[in-house]
């Protein structure tokens, strides 16, 4: 197990991650917010969807996500089709229009990514690629697990009983 100063240190680390995200989400066309191709990238992943489940995969509000529908859907991007299964409800699925948009922004985080990591080996981007898969299968789905409570731990120092 990693030292307690570890921990720390990678906590770090891992909110400077906003700065990488930040300056990966300047490559965007302005016509496509982080938001949007979220939603473009979802669909691709996952295929055909109700609006709920892609809330879900999301991890936000049926409102805001119905807003980020709405723009992907003025562009062109994706369809909204009844569900047979529910004429109630509505399929999404990416359009030729946003497949071509999804490509296109592949390409453009493939070629920033080589930009800043040009001085790294092949190695180096492998390990980082294995070691964020890994961290992300150790984090699970977090929108099903309840929160974790430090103080809960059984080693905690609030809950070691004392001599």
């Amino acid at each position: 197990m990693a030292a307690h100063s570890q921990y720390e240190e990678l906590a770090r680390q891992l909110s400077a991650i906003g700065a990488v995200k930040r300056e990966m989400g300047r490559i965007l066309p302005q016509c496509c917010p982080p938001a949007s191709a979220g939603v473009l990238t979802l669909l691709d992943r996952h295929g055909e969807m109700r609006m709920s489940q892609l809330a879900e995969l999301l991890a936000i509000d049926m409102s805001v996500t119905s807003r980020h529908v709405a723009h992907v859907a003025e562009r062109g991007w994706i369809e909204r089709r009844p569900d047979p299964a529910d004429k109630r409800s509505r399929l999404l699925r990416l359009t030729p229009s946003g497949r071509e948009l999804l490509a296109e922004l592949s390409e453009r985080y493939t070629q920033t990514l080589a930009r800043y990591l040009h001085d790294w080996t092949d190695t180096d981007v492998g390990h980082l690629v294995e070691l964020l898969a890994r961290l992300r299968t150790s984090f699970g789905d977090c929108r099903t697990r309840a929160p974790y409570d430090p103080l809960d731990s059984p080693t905690s120092p609030a809950r070691t009983p004392t001599g």
